[in-house]
C-alpha cells in the first residue's frame, strides 16, 4: 500500500506543468472530457507497465544504497527538467489538432508516444527499484490520469490564466526535497 501512496504522490506532482497535460487540455477543448480521460487512462497503463517491468528488474539487480542514490539523484534531476518546463512542439499540438475520427485511440497514440521516455515514466522507474511494482504500477497510473483530469477541470474553468510558473516551482521543490531525502537515507 506504501508504494502505491508514494507512487501516486510522486507521479501527480511529477504530471503538474507537464507536456501531457498541455496534450490534455488540448484534447479537451476540442472533444468531451470522458473519451480523452479514456485514451489518457489506457496509455498511461501501457507506459507505467512497462515502467514498473523496467525498474523491477533493475532493483532486483542492484544494491539498495546505491539504488537509493541512483533515485535520489534521479529526483534532484527531474526537479531540474521540471524548471526547465515543458511545452508541446508545433508538430504535438498538429497531431492534437488532427484527430477526429477516433478520439479514443487518437489520445491513447498520442499520449503512450509522447510518455515513452518522459520524466513521468523515468520517475516510475526509479519508484519501482524502490517498491513494488504492483503498487507502483497501480499509484502511479493514478496519479498520473488524476493530475490530467485536473488540468482538463481548471483549464476549463479558468483558460489560459494558470500560473503556470508557480506549478512548476512547487513540482520542482517536491521532486528536490523527495531526492535529498532518498540519498539522506541512503547514507545515514
Amino acid at each position: 500500500m506504501e508504494a502505491f501512496w508514494i507512487s501516486l504522490a510522486v507521479i501527480f506532482v511529477a504530471e503538474l506543468g507537464d507536456k501531457s497535460q498541455l496534450m490534455a487540455l488540448t484534447f479537451a477543448t476540442r472533444y468531451r472530457a470522458l473519451p480523452v480521460l479514456a485514451g489518457i487512462t489506457i496509455a498511461t497503463t501501457l507506459v507505467h507497465l512497462i515502467s514498473v517491468g523496467i525498474g523491477d528488474l533493475i532493483g532486483d539487480a542492484l544494491p539498495t544504497t546505491a539504488i537509493s542514490i541512483i533515485a535520489g539523484l534521479a529526483f534532484l534531476g527531474f526537479a531540474l527538467w521540471t524548471l526547465r518546463g515543458d511545452a508541446l512542439t508545433e508538430e504535438e499540438a498538429a497531431k492534437a489538432n488532427r484527430a477526429t475520427k477516433s478520439v479514443l485511440m487518437a489520445v491513447t497514440v498520442a499520449f503512450f508516444l509522447s510518455e515513452l521516455g518522459d520524466k513521468t515514466m523515468l520517475a516510475t522507474i526509479t519508484l519501482a527499484t524502490q517498491h513494488g511494482w504492483l503498487g507502483t504500477w497501480i499509484g502511479s497510473t493514478v496519479g498520473m490520469v488524476a493530475a490530467d483530469a485536473l488540468a482538463i477541470m481548471v483549464g476549463r474553468l479558468l483558460g489560459a490564466n494558470l500560473p503556470e510558473k508557480v506549478v512548476r516551482y512547487g513540482a520542482a521543490a517536491a521532486f528536490a526535497v523527495f531526492g535529498v531525502i532518498l540519498i539522506a537515507d541512503a547514507l545515514i
